[in-house]
C-alpha cells in the first residue's frame, strides 16, 4: 500500500476504500448485519437521510469540481437551450400539433448553429491543450446534443451536466465519458455551468433555458459575476419571448442592463463577439 495520494503528498494514513473492502469481509452476525454497523461514508441509505442533504450537497459540488481540475480544465464555454430542438431533417418528437411542428422544425437551424459553434470553440481550444474554453452542456438532447456533437467532431472533449428527472434523461452519445456527470440538485448544477465560464450562449428553449438564463444574468447584472460575453443566439426567437425593451421603458430594468446581451444569429458571429472580448488572436 502506498503511503503517496493522488496528488503524491505523503500521508500514512489508511486510504477509506481499504476499509471499505475490509469491513464487507467481517464474519456474517447480527451485529454485523445491523445497518448500524455500515461504515457511515458507505451505507447508502444513512446518506439519503433528509438531515444529510448538507453532505450530499457538498459531495455533489465537490465530485465535478475535482475531476474537472485533474482533468486540468480551467475555462469552459456553456451553451443552454431547448431539449426539444431537433436535428435537421429530424423529427419534432416533441411536437403537440401541426403548428408546434412546423415551428421547431424551422428550428432546426439552430440545431446546426449550436453544433457548428461549438466546433469553433473547440478548435480554439485545442491551442490550449483542452484546458480553456471547453464545451459543457446540459448533457440531454436537443441543443445540448448539438453543442457535444460539434465538439466531438472535432475529436475535441465536452462536458455534460445531466440531472436525474421524473422522465428519463439520459445523456447524449456525444458527451465525453470521463466528464459526464449527473445531478440530484438543481442549485448545485448551475453552480458549475457558471464557475468556469469565459461565456454564455442561449439558444431558443423553454422553462429551463429560461431560468438558466436569468439566473446568469441576474448574477452579472448584481455584480455577483464578472461580466462576460452572453449570447443570445435567434434575434428574432428571443425578442419575441422577452420584451426587454419593454422592461427598461417600465423601469425594473435599467437601459444599461439591455447591453449584457449579445444578439447573434451564427455561430461565426457568436464567436467572433468571444474573439473580439477576449483579444483572441
Amino acid at each position: 500500500m502506498s503511503a503517496r495520494r493522488r496528488d503524491e503528498a505523503w500521508d500514512p494514513l489508511v486510504r477509506s476504500f481499504h476499509d471499505v473492502d475490509r469491513a464487507r469481509k467481517v464474519p456474517d452476525t447480527p451485529q454485523t448485519r445491523s445497518p448500524a454497523y455500515r461504515l457511515a461514508f458507505d451505507d447508502a441509505e444513512f446518506l439519503c437521510r433528509e438531515e444529510l442533504r448538507p453532505v450530499r450537497l457538498q459531495l455533489e459540488l465537490l465530485k465535478p469540481d475535482m475531476l474537472l481540475a485533474e482533468r486540468g480544465i480551467r475555462s469552459t464555454v456553456v451553451m443552454f437551450g431547448g431539449a426539444r430542438i431537433p436535428e435537421p431533417g429530424g423529427e419534432a418528437w416533441a411536437a403537440k400539433n401541426e403548428t408546434q411542428k412546423k415551428n421547431l422544425e424551422a428550428n432546426a437551424v439552430y440545431y446546426a448553429e449550436a453544433r457548428e459553434f461549438a466546433r469553433l470553440c473547440s478548435r480554439h481550444s485545442a491551442s490550449t491543450g483542452h484546458t480553456e474554453f471547453v464545451v459543457v452542456t446540459g448533457g440531454g438532447p436537443g441543443v445540448m446534443e448539438a453543442g457535444n456533437r460539434g465538439a466531438a467532431d472535432v475529436g475535441a472533449p465536452s462536458i455534460g451536466l445531466n440531472i436525474v428527472l421524473p422522465h428519463e434523461q439520459a445523456p447524449n452519445g456525444y458527451v465525453t465519458p470521463e466528464l459526464c456527470f449527473n445531478f440530484h440538485y438543481f442549485a448545485i448544477r448551475k453552480m458549475h455551468f457558471l464557475l468556469r465560464a469565459k461565456a454564455v450562449s442561449v439558444f431558443p428553449g423553454g422553462f429551463g433555458t429560461m431560468d438558466e438564463l436569468f439566473e446568469a444574468l441576474t448574477l452579472i447584472q448584481t455584480g455577483r459575476m464578472e461580466r462576460l460575453p452572453f449570447l443570445l443566439f435567434g434575434r428574432r426567437f428571443w425578442q419575441g419571448a422577452i420584451d426587454l425593451e419593454f422592461l427598461a421603458e417600465q423601469g425594473t430594468i435599467s437601459p444599461g442592463d439591455v447591453e449584457l446581451i449579445s444578439f447573434v444569429d451564427t455561430a461565426e458571429e457568436a464567436w467572433g463577439v468571444i474573439g473580439d472580448f477576449y483579444e483572441l488572436a
